[in-house]
């Protein structure tokens, strides 16, 4: 498999752990997005949509979408499983995991603060406090979805790494990185400091990635 990133990609971040976790072997080609080598051509052409990730399968289909390329792997790869077996569960799992895809992600990506410095002309400053806002409102949430449950354990559904804890764990990475609050998110930070132990996470950090500045 060939997997089309970004180092500091919090969406190929989450598939990288994936397939450590999963131990599948990959080769990764990497397409700098500050660089904004993701608007060529040629990358539009295995993506129109211009984002990161794109997994290219041992058959070579190109899959895209980071949640989809890990329902994937969870459905052709099913050990380690990523879901839990109970549909109640799995609804709880899905349910953190799209916390932080789809209602904080989204707005922080870099296309959008692209818009904000750009188009409308928003300062750096400015821009850093946007990102702040949303991932602090956004983890705040999620830590008390964490805190509400029993079902919350050493990671953020019981004892094993799960879909939520993949998405989780980028999120927070991003955050520290433009000096974001997590005082208010105790638990989210003990749960990721759990995962940082994990080799298949360590292994998938930007840091770690051959691309990596």
């Amino acid at each position: 498999m060939l997997l089309y990133g970004y180092f500091r990609s919090s969406a190929a971040y989450r598939v990288r752990i994936a397939l450590n976790l999963k131990g599948l072997a990959y080769d990764q080609t990497f397409v700098h997005l500050a660089k904004l080598e993701q608007l060529a051509e040629s990358f539009a052409a295995i993506n129109p949509q211009k984002l990161l990730p794109v997994l290219k399968t041992d058959s070579g289909q190109l899959l895209t979408q980071s949640l989809a390329i890990i329902e994937y792997l969870e459905e052709t790869h099913p050990q380690p499983a990523l879901l839990p077996r109970d549909p109640l569960e799995r609804a709880r799992v899905r349910a953190l995991a799209l916390a932080v895809a789809c209602e904080i992600h989204p707005i922080n990506n870099p296309r959008v603060l692209r818009y904000l410095t750009g188009k409308l002309g928003v300062s750096e400053a400015q821009r850093d406090d946007w990102y702040r806002h949303w991932v602090e409102e956004g983890l705040q949430a999620v830590e008390q979805m964490l805190v509400a449950s029993p079902q919350t354990g050493r990671f953020c559904h019981g004892d094993t790494p799960t879909l939520a804890d993949l998405c989780l764990v980028p999120q927070v990475a991003n955050g520290r990185r433009f000096k974001a609050d997590l005082s208010g998110c105790p638990t989210v930070v003990r749960i990721d400091a759990e995962c940082q132990k994990v080799k298949a996470f360590a292994d998938a950090a930007p840091a770690n990635q051959p691309d990596a500045e």
